[in-house]
């Protein structure tokens, strides 16, 4: 979950580019209340390198906080979209 000024600056298109670049499956989608979901499988690795893109954000945005939990892959995301 990410919060701040983080809908409407490119966001999600900023995650899907580097997750896809990490080879990442998953997906992205903005909330009502103003966040950002993100769910995402891969390695540590680059799931950690994709948490760093998203603390960054592009340059019009504004994180304030990123909620990160991990938990075992269950397999069957797709390559990296936008949901919703």
């Amino acid at each position: 979950m990410i919060t701040g000024e983080v809908q409407g600056v490119g966001f999600r298109f900023f995650l899907i580019r580097h997750a896809q670049a990490l080879d990442l499956r998953g997906w992205v989608r903005n909330l009502d209340d103003g966040a950002v979901e993100l769910v995402a499988e891969g390695s540590r690795l680059d799931l950690e390198q994709l948490l760093f893109y998203a603390r960054e954000g592009p340059r019009q945005a504004r994180v304030t906080h990123v909620e990160a939990g991990w938990s075992v892959a269950a397999g069957g995301l797709q390559l990296f979209d936008i949901s919703g």
